[in-house]
């Protein structure tokens, strides 16, 4: 273990304020009276060392704010703009951000029950496009990670859109669709790939897609190009309503409604390195109706595994659960990842119980070599077992009599012999000790190091071993494991989107009763 492990990068958010705005629910027009914050995202075109901007969508509005970290125990939030959609039918629910390709000028793309995306600049809060041809509401968006001038929208109408900005493609805006043999049912979330290549989605109909982007237009199109089949389908990963998804590096992030957990998975024989597969390729929908959830293999269809064979047995691999408690049957509900170079990667979600979870995915592969190093028979005991701080051993309370004072401590410690303890717990089959998705999830799951023989004894008491392992081991992959750190807020409160600050210093976290939490690390 290096001495690394003690430093900033495992630091994780604390609540340093909430606060709401006015209840906007009064400007719709459906009887709708309740009101939420949907979605919250960062504007990822900003210097690090400038403060960190970010825009939240109500039904109504699309609030623009800064972030300083020189307030000290002030607000550190001060709102630079809000946007109103006057539209009669119009009530938002998702946003991206984007930029004039020729200018720079930040955009906010806001999508919602209108079946529209519309664009604004934030400079000055003017709608400068808006984008049609979805046939129901639009549910989320995503920004191109190598191209900020396209974008993606899902819609009830189970199709994506990729759309340009560019004013080249003004007359016909949407240059691809994606539907037709994907989806059955409404879209809730889509996620790029950090190559900009493949698309996932995720919706009602408890299906998860792999999309293959085809190669775009450059040049002015009457019609967009379509894409029938995606390269990987399953509906056998979750059992409800699949409301968030996302790429970690080659791997995948999901969760959905009543699952109470969120789920680190792969897809067997997948891998960005190579080029993409031709849309020839794609596997074709089942022609035979699965009829229960024990027949996987046509609950899922894949190009990069086509059949199980001896040698992968397995279309995809569940490799990790993380325990999201008081969910309830709540759904819209979507986590925030931060995975930059040379940080930790964090994963932020907030429950219906006003609970905001957080888990440095580092913390399993750093625990992972602790407890080999507790197993190492050639370990100095003479010596305290190196560790980093945030693995806490549990100090027993010592009862005290009526006068404050603990009864027989000296002699329970002339009695008691010291118990030696066997490291037999959950442990990771991680070895990472970096961010990367392949790094921490290449050996999750894989077996090793969950106690036999080959343990021996260590210094730190069973409950101590048990408390770590249900945080940080990774062995058993339908065992959740617990949050890394938990801040709370009003427990009538239901998070709806986590987000990252660019630099990671801040989370911002938005839900009911249009209601904001900004949580903060590494405060100067």
């Amino acid at each position: 273990m290096t001495a690394s492990a003690d430093d900033a990068a495992f630091h994780l958010p604390k609540l340093r304020v909430s606060f709401g705005f006015e209840n906007d629910a009064k400007f719709l027009n459906n009887g709708d009276d309740v009101s939420e914050f949907f979605d919250v995202k960062f504007c990822p075109y900003q210097p690090l060392d400038r403060d960190p901007v970010f825009a939240a969508v109500s039904k109504k509005h699309v609030v623009i704010c800064k972030l300083s970290s020189d307030t000290g125990d002030a607000n550190p939030c001060s709102i630079l703009s809000i946007i109103r959609d006057d539209d009669e039918d119009a009530s938002g629910c998702c946003c991206t951000w984007t930029k004039d390709p020729v200018t720079g000028a930040p955009y906010i793309c806001i999508g919602g029950v209108d079946a529209k995306v519309k664009i604004y600049d934030v400079r000055n809060g003017t709608l400068v496009n808006c984008f049609y041809g979805h046939g129901g509401d639009v549910n989320d968006l995503a920004t191109s990670p190598i191209d900020s001038s396209i974008i993606a929208s899902a819609s009830n109408d189970t199709s994506i859109r990729i759309w340009s900005v560019d004013k080249k493609f003004k007359a016909q805006p949407c240059l691809c669709i994606l539907a037709g043999e994907g989806h059955s049912w409404n879209l809730l979330s889509l996620s790029f790939h950090d190559t900009g290549r493949y698309l996932l989605s995720g919706g009602h109909d408890q299906v998860i897609n792999l999309w293959t982007m085809p190669k775009l237009p450059t040049e002015p199109v009457v019609t967009p190009l379509q894409v029938h089949y995606p390269h990987f389908s399953t509906s056998a990963v979750h059992s409800g309503i699949v409301d968030c998804v996302a790429f970690f590096g080659d791997y995948i992030l999901s969760r959905a409604c009543h699952d109470n957990v969120i789920v680190l998975w792969r897809i067997e024989g997948f891998s960005s390195e190579g080029p993409p597969p031709p849309q020839s390729a794609a596997p074709t929908a089942q022609t035979v109706v699965p009829t229960s959830l024990d027949d996987q293999s046509r609950l899922t269809r894949s190009y990069f595994a086509p059949a199980a064979t001896p040698e992968c047995p397995s279309q995809y691999t569940r490799l990790l659960e993380l325990h999201t408690p008081n969910c309830g049957p709540q759904f819209f509900m979507r986590f925030g990842l931060h995975h930059v170079p040379g940080q930790n990667p964090v994963l932020a979600f907030c429950n219906a119980g006003g609970n905001i979870l957080f888990w440095d995915l580092r913390r399993l592969g750093v625990y992972h070599d602790v407890m080999l190093d507790l197993r190492d028979p050639e370990r100095d005991r003479s010596r305290p077992a190196p560790r980093p701080t945030w693995l806490k051993p549990i100090i027993p309370r010592q009862r005290a009599d009526m006068y404050g004072h603990v009864k027989g401590r000296k002699e329970k410690q002339q009695q008691q012999p010291h118990v030696a303890v066997s490291v037999s717990t959950r442990q990771s089959s991680t070895s990472s000790r970096g961010g990367s998705a392949q790094g921490l999830a290449g050996g999750v799951g894989a077996g090793g190091g969950g106690g036999g023989a080959e343990d021996t004894a260590c210094e730190f008491s069973a409950d101590t071993l048990d408390s770590w392992a249900a945080k940080y081991s990774t062995e058993d992959p339908h065992e959740p494991v617990k949050a890394h750190r938990t801040e709370s807020s009003t427990s009538t409160f239901v998070g709806r989107q986590a987000a990252w600050s660019p630099g990671g210093e801040w989370c911002v976290v938005v839900g009911s009763s249009n209601t904001t939490l900004v949580l903060q690390r590494w405060a100067k």
